[in-house]
């Protein structure tokens, strides 16, 4: 059973070792563990619903709380504490793209708004209930969770857009292919939210992300189908695929997604390196790809996060061994660990560490082998989970991401750290980075930070408000994206047009005027609206 108030399967957690505890009392002084609310008091609270009367509607309160929200941390504060502002009036679970159209023509006669919901795992509010005077309708896509058609010479597969990361991968792999889009969300989101939200893998640097794969499909709208066909390339005019990915919900529902796949690979090996500071760490991963060593992914992270992946990991005697042979290699309290991995042929991968070792000499950096690397590629969907072992403790976890040119990355970087561990005075927060995608011109930030819960969920919330919206206006405002790969949703809508500027924000409205005029569809979402 899926929790209603947390992240993934209520058989899975993550559990920290003592030692852990012992460190975090260490830097951010002991936890301040809150009550949550139990589910039967939350769907105490659900008020009546506004929804029509209709077979494709359900009603259930339990469906209704478990669709109110999604993962960032104000959600799971508000579901932890049962204050949970707004729910739906009722959700959808279509089975087929009939139904999606049924659906949206429902919601035409009764003036309903309705929210498309992939795996519910949004992080910036792309799935909540905002207040409104109409029925607001979630329409849940998980039934639609088929690969449809797979087309063995073109290298293209159909899922409905319901489809799972797992699922998703299980009904490839059975024949022999796969996408390979592997981001953190990976066990709950679909392949329609990918498209919706412009998605990254872990694995982007040999597969792509989500727009080198999305190569067509249907998308339903209140004017009807729209139909992106599969082209290997195209110069006919804009390309129809970049206005609906990233287009969150505003101007349609997605219902098919076909994308580009590729064989299994015939080998694949994850590998961890330290190096002995932050500045030979990002020029070994800026040299790396800008001399497109085929390397599937690279993973890089700061000292602070280094030194917590190694206290929140356990083993004390291995790690104790590890430290000892770092140190002996002037590998010391700077340390960065990277993370990398090489996918493909025998004689690809074999190539690719050719390259790799002499690449690792130059910049001073130590390897230790494939077994660390084996542990991450073993736990690399866990970290979500992090969240209910902390909360445990008492403390609670958020993250941030942006992109930057490589010239801007270490400016940004400071700025997001110093900004977070510095708006509250006499707040501990404890603060690290990683870089999680590489690119020729840049790369992507991941920060996050941990705080002691504070006495109450409200004062737990404006801590975190505090936090995300200062540090926001920080990225946008020194040459970083408001986000790399969570999307925009309601979160980040406010900080979009520093980002996209007037006329850019202008197209956008334009677009969603046209598919949308009566704002039915997501409203709130993508633009602050």
């Amino acid at each position: 059973m899926r929790r209603w108030n947390g992240w993934g399967d209520e058989s899975n957690s993550m559990d920290l070792p003592d030692s852990a505890g012992v460190f975090l009392q260490s830097i951010l002084g002991s936890g301040q563990k809150l009550i949550d609310a139990s589910l039967k008091e939350v769907i105490a609270k659900v008020p009546k619903s506004k929804a029509p009367n209709h077979k494709l509607i359900c009603t259930d309160l339990e469906d209704r709380v478990r669709h109110a929200t999604g993962q960032s941390l104000a959600d799971y504060l508000s579901t932890r504490s049962g204050n949970i502002k707004y729910f739906p009036d009722g959700v959808c679970y279509p089975t087929n793209n009939q139904e999606v159209k049924d659906i949206l023509a429902l919601a035409k006669l009764h003036n309903l708004e309705l929210i498309p919901y992939g795996g519910g795992t949004s992080v910036a509010g792309h799935i909540n209930v905002k207040d409104s005077k109409r029925a607001v309708i979630t329409v849940d896509m998980s039934r639609m969770n088929r690969l449809v058609d797979l087309d063995i010479k073109s290298h293209i597969a159909t899922f409905g857009a319901g489809t799972p990361g797992p699922m998703v991968e299980a009904q490839l792999r059975a024949k022999g292919y796969t996408l390979g889009h592997f981001p953190q969300s990976f066990e709950l989101s679909t392949v329609g939210g990918w498209v919706a939200s412009r998605s990254s893998g872990q694995q982007s640097l040999r597969y792509g992300r989500i727009e080198q794969m999305f190569a067509g499909g249907s998308i339903e709208t209140f004017n009807g189908t729209l139909e992106i066909p599969t082209f290997p390339a195209s110069s006919a005019g804009p390309d129809l695929r970049e206005i609906i990915l990233g287009s969150e919900g505003r101007f349609g529902i997605i219902s098919e997604v076909k994308v580009r796949v590729t064989k299994l690979p015939d080998k694949e090996k994850f590998s961890v390196i330290f190096f002995p500071n932050w500045q030979l760490a990002t020029e070994f991963c800026q040299q790396a790809v800008q001399d497109k060593i085929s390397l599937s992914m690279l993973r890089v992270s700061n000292a602070i996060e280094t030194q917590t992946q190694l206290k929140l990991a356990g083993h004390e005697k291995s790690i104790a061994y590890l430290e000892q042979y770092l140190n002996l290699r002037h590998c010391k309290n700077d340390k960065c660990m990277l993370t990398f991995g090489i996918t493909g042929s025998k004689k690809q991968v074999k190539a690719t560490q050719s390259q790799i070792k002499s690449l690792v000499k130059k910049y001073k950096g130590i390897s230790t082998g494939t077994f660390l690397g084996n542990r991450w590629a073993q736990n690399r969907f866990k970290f979500p989970y992090l969240r209910d072992a902390l909360w445990q403790q008492g403390y609670s976890v958020d993250t941030l991401e942006t992109a930057t040119d490589w010239q801007n990355v270490d400016s940004l970087l400071d700025k997001v750290e110093n900004n977070l561990l510095t708006t509250i005075d006499g707040k501990k927060i404890h603060v690290f980075t990683h870089l999680s995608h590489v690119y020729g011109q840049g790369c992507s930030l991941y920060t996050t930070y941990v705080f002691a819960n504070d006495t109450t969920f409200d004062e737990t919330y404006k801590t975190w408000q505090l936090l995300k919206n200062s540090t926001s206006n920080k990225i946008v405002n020194n040459k970083g994206t408001i986000s790399h790969q969570h999307g925009v949703g309601k979160d980040h809508a406010p900080y979009l047009e520093v980002e996209k500027g007037p006329l850019g924000i202008k197209v956008i409205e334009n677009l969603c005027e046209h598919f949308d005029p009566d704002k039915q569809l997501n409203p709130g979402t993508l633009l602050n609206d």
